[in-house]
């Protein structure tokens, strides 16, 4: 039989991929590969900040993970480019957070936990956290998955249609930043954006509409992480990293797949 914090971690990666899915075809779509690189980022500044306020650290990254996407999105607003500005608070963030930890009383944590995951050390709690973020992503797309999909498409055409697509754009923020913080313990703040965009576009290679491409970006990324950790038990390998390793296999197989 399995051992018990082998389901909780199968558990965690699962949640962790039905989040991650739906709102990494929109990362995909809408080409924000690296404003999800820079949110996650911002976790590291986020768990310091939890730790010296006495918060839970899905609080404190919840919290910085969003203030990063409002400030980018805030850049691109007043005209900055967006690949230096995402450069910048991307690696300032992830700086600040190193530091930040260093100069907290009493903290002793594993930062390579953090910055790579730990998915083996998850708890019931986590569980609980884990899904419940997971459930909320899932329930702002699928409430919104129509006025999304119109933004993504056109903006002229979401403004006809009497949709705000700053509005869509804000959702997808509130989304990326949920999805952050509860990834930020099963993959770490450096892999968090592979896995959202790794398994959409393995989908992408082989899906034939937008529904079908969500639905494999999920499949993927529960095949990925159960295929990670049998990887990480055999090998002794890091999970984090086994899981994200899968995913890239996945999306080499569909583009052989596809090749005519």
């Amino acid at each position: 039989m399995l051992d018990d914090f082998l389901i909780r971690a199968a558990l965690a990666g699962i949640g962790v991929a039905l989040a991650a899915g739906p709102l990494g075809v929109f990362v995909v779509w809408r080409r924000m590969a690296y404003f999800g690189d820079a949110t996650a980022h911002a976790a590291i500044l986020g768990v310091a900040l939890a730790l010296a306020a006495s918060l839970p650290v899905t609080v404190g990254v919840l919290v910085v993970a969003l203030a990063m996407a409002l400030a980018v999105t805030w850049l691109a607003a007043r005209g900055q480019s967006m690949d230096v500005g995402l450069g910048v608070l991307a690696h300032a963030a992830l700086a600040l957070g190193l530091v930040a930890v260093s100069f907290v009383p009493n903290a002793r944590l594993d930062l390579s936990a953090w910055l790579f995951g730990d998915i083996l050390a998850v708890t019931r709690g986590d569980l609980a956290v884990i899904w419940s973020g997971a459930a909320l992503v899932v329930a702002l797309i699928g409430w919104r998955w129509g006025r999304l999909l119109t933004s993504t498409v056109s903006e002229d055409l979401a403004q006809s249609a009497g949709i705000n697509p700053g509005r869509e754009r804000l959702i997808l923020i509130l989304a990326l930043a949920v999805t952050v913080a509860v990834a930020l313990k099963v993959v770490g703040a450096l892999l968090i954006s592979a896995l959202l965009l790794i398994p959409a576009a393995a989908a992408r290679a082989v899906a034939r509409s937008p529904e079908a491409m969500v639905l494999g970006a999920v499949g993927i990324g529960i095949l990925a992480t159960l295929g990670g950790l049998g990887l990480s038990l055999r090998l002794d390998s890091p999970a984090g990293p086994s899981i994200v390793a899968a995913a890239a296999v996945v999306y080499a197989l569909t583009l052989l797949w596809r090749r005519p």
